[in-house]
Parts: structure tokens; sequence; C-alpha cells
């Protein structure tokens, strides 16, 4: 059975890591992983999540299974962390939220229960997205299709292309957005923007996915939510996912929600047994570890103080390497303007660079790049970015 099988292709990203642990240079640099790093180049774990397990160590009493949604408290603060404390959202019962592996196992709960609903939809991602997108919504069976979302000669939203696609999008298809901090761009709607896509996303009869992967790596945990809330105000049915990979460092512990928004608490609850559904045919019920520790933090006024502190802090570094960055390659005159990498938000960039840039700059410099050019904006810190932005001035003066 096995033996007809040809190599699969390599992940895009996880791949880009592999080659990077075989390079023996001392000097190799690593823009293409997704994951916070310090300026030491850490991925840390923050002092909150310590303490939270020490609490968690000395309390846990049992290891039994969770419900098949996860713990209610955790879905409790989930909803208070996306929406504020006493949204009309959270206080009318239209939310329900479910504990899932991470954000891309929200993303693949949402995906099937989706394809059970209206499983002659197609879901529309934006050009660029996040490599996975596709992947998970094809492997629900999705036709999975594109609407405009970057200005690559100017760096900027293509707004009015991304309108124009999404009043032509057929009735009760999905689309997908990104709530903050958009990947790999790192360029976001405006409010005025988000209103105007929460107005024809309603007039459309379309329905909203948003994953909301970086909530506090942008302008702020509230700040970030506002497309979110945007779409609320507007848009009966809405899923969303929230990931707490980034804002809290818990990567390997694989910490994710899906909320689904109702018309009515009624509906919300006939939903959210077919989500159990879903969850119960796949992995049964989700894993406690990472879900305890955001609860006792977000549950814990001075735990939460402290971690809004640490996730103010990570986006203050980005946001200072950004310019950094922009002011060292000026520096050394580099041929190309970057300083539009100071609007964009979050871990990520669009830094321009074309695929053949990208490949010299591995060869010759051992600096891993994703090959659409989307670079890691916290991997570059005092230590390297001389040397990083000496070869990229090299190679843009080398190369077309």
């Amino acid at each position: 059975m096995f033996e007809a099988l040809e190599p699969a292709p390599r992940d895009p990203i996880f791949g880009l890591t592999e080659a990077f642990k075989r390079d023996p240079s001392p000097d190799k640099i690593n823009l293409g992983m997704g994951v916070y790093q310090d300026e030491h180049g850490q991925t840390p774990v923050l002092r909150t999540v310590k303490l939270a397990e020490a609490r968690l160590l000395e309390e846990e009493t049992s290891k039994e299974y969770l419900d098949i949604a996860g713990s209610p408290a955790y879905a409790a603060a989930v909803q208070e962390l996306v929406f504020g404390p006493g949204h009309e959202i959270i206080t009318s019962g239209h939310a329900v939220t479910a504990h899932t592996p991470g954000g891309t196992g929200g993303l693949r709960v949402g995906a099937e229960f989706l394809k059970k609903v209206n499983p002659t939809a197609r879901v529309w991602v934006s050009d660029p997205t996040w490599p996975n997108h596709p992947n998970v919504f094809g492997a629900a069976g999705f036709s999975v299709e594109i609407y405009p979302y970057f200005d690559a000669a100017a760096n900027t939203l293509a707004f009015d292309e991304m309108m124009a696609a999404l009043r032509a999008i057929p009735e009760r298809d999905i689309v997908l957005l990104h709530g903050c901090c958009h990947n790999p761009t790192g360029i976001d709607p405006t409010p005025e923007q988000w209103a105007a896509i929460a107005e024809v996303l309603t007039e459309r009869n379309l329905l909203p996915f948003v994953d909301l992967a970086y909530q506090g790596l942008g302008d702020g945990l509230r700040e970030d939510a506002i497309g979110v809330l945007t779409l609320c105000r507007r848009v009966p049915e809405i899923l969303i996912v929230s990931s707490f990979a980034k804002n809290f460092g818990l990567y390997n512990e694989r910490t994710g929600a899906l909320t689904l928004i109702a018309q009515s608490k009624e509906t919300a609850q006939i939903a959210f047994g077919h989500l159990k559904q879903v969850i119960r045919a796949n992995y049964s019920n989700p894993p406690a570890h990472g879900a305890a520790i955001v609860t006792i933090i977000l549950n814990d006024p001075k735990l939460r103080a402290e971690w809004e502190g640490e996730v103010r802090e990570m986006r203050k570094r980005i946001n200072r390497t950004r310019q950094l960055f922009v002011d060292t390659l000026a520096s050394l005159g580099a041929k190309r303007d970057f300083s539009f990498l100071k609007r964009q938000r979050g871990l990520f960039s669009f830094s321009g660079l074309t695929k053949e840039q990208v490949e010299a700059l591995r060869e010759k410099h051992s600096i891993y790049i994703v090959g659409s050019g989307r670079i890691n904006v916290s991997g570059i810190n005092e230590a390297n970015v001389e040397r990083l932005c000496r070869a990229i001035a090299e190679v843009l003066a080398t190369t077309p």
C-alpha cells in the first residue's frame, strides 16, 4: 500500500527551519520561523506563565479528561479577552467557545463544522495569507479561492480591489480574515476600513471567519480587537479563532479556542452541539495544561496586570526592531526605501525581497527567509542587525 507513495513536499516554513538547523555557519540568522524571539534570540517562557505553572503544580489534584469543549472557565476567559468585560455578546449568550489544540486546531474544527452546515460554500482567503490556511480548509473538503489584499508596488493594503472582490463573492460563502497583525504582510485595515468590510459582508450575506492569532502584538490588546468588535456590531454570524502561542508564549502547549457567534442564545447552543460532534470525532477533548495557565493568569488581577506588561514589552521590542532595521539599512546605503516596514504591525513583514534575493541570502550569507520575502522581525537584534543589513544591501546591489 505504501510502496507507491511519492515523497511529500516539505512544509515551506518548518522545512526552512530544518535547513537552518543543518547549516554549520556560526553567524546564521533565522527570520523564517513564526515565533517571538527576545534580544538574545531566545523564545522565552513568560514570568507569568512560570508563576501560573507553579500554582497549577501545587493545586492540581487530577488529570481527568476535560469536557469535549474544554473548561467553561477557560471559555469565559477567552471571551472576556476578545470582546472585553461585560460585552453584550457575552451577556446575551450569543457566543459559545470551544477550547482547541492551538489556533490551527480551531481553524480545522471550524472548517469541518462549516462543511457540515454549508457544504457547497467556498472559502475565500487573502492574497497572500498564511500558507497553512488553504491546507486546513482544503483538507476539510472546501474549494479555496483568493481575494486581493496586498499592493506590492505601494506596500499597502489593496483596499479598493479587496472591496470589489468581496462584493462579487456569491452569497453564503465564507471569508477568512486576519483579526490583526496580518500574516505575512503586517498590514491591517484601519477602523474605517473594517467598518466598510463589515458592511459589505452583511450586504452579501457572507460569513466571516476571523483568525485572531496575535492579539496584543500589534497596537494593544483592546486595539487589536477592533476588527472583531466592528464585525460583531454588523454581522449576525461569525467564527473567531484565538491562539495563545504568541501572546502567552505557549507555542508547544497548543492552546487555542474557537468562538462562534449566532443570532440568538438558542441557536448558539444548537451550533455548539454540532461543534462538539466535530471535536469528538477528531481529538475527543482538548489538552488541559496550556488552557489552565491562561485561565489562571486572566482571572488573577495581579498576574493579569503583569502579563499585560509582558505583552506590552514584546510589542515595544518588535516596533523598536522595525525602526532599527529600517535605520540600519538606510545608513548602509541599501538601494531601496524600506521605511514602509515601520507602518506594519506584528511579528511579520513583507520585505519586498524577491525569491532570487532570498535564495542568495541563504546560499551566500546563511540568512534564512521564507521564499515570499516574509521576515520575522523579532529575529533581528542588535547583535545581528548590521550583518543582516549589509547582506541585504549587497544582494540588492548584485541581483535583479
